[in-house]
């Protein structure tokens, strides 16, 4: 599975509809609307790079309000359990 994090920038008036339309996007796993230098993240999940190209470029930056992104695609994934296995010593 290969992730990609785009950062959404969009029209203030139009972040609501911006969010739902990119969440009904095939391979757009979550939309989250956040504080910071972005208004929206999305998470692409697909299965090969080439979908990235569909997905992101082909509808996600087509639809209407968005004024500009920025897409990190992840390399690796660390959850909490990953990472408490990481670094334990193995005491218990």
């Amino acid at each position: 599975m290969i992730t990609a994090i785009v950062l959404i920038h969009a029209e203030t008036a139009r972040i609501p509809e911006v969010a739902e339309a990119v969440a009904g996007i095939d391979g757009v796993s979550e939309v989250y609307s956040v504080a910071g230098d972005a208004d929206l993240i999305a998470m692409v999940r697909v299965h090969q790079h080439e979908q990235l190209d569909d997905v992101i470029a082909g509808r996600l930056n087509k639809v209407e309000g968005i004024v500009d992104t920025s897409t990190q695609i992840a390399f690796r994934a660390y959850s909490r359990h990953d990472l408490d296995a990481a670094f334990s010593i193995g005491l218990e």
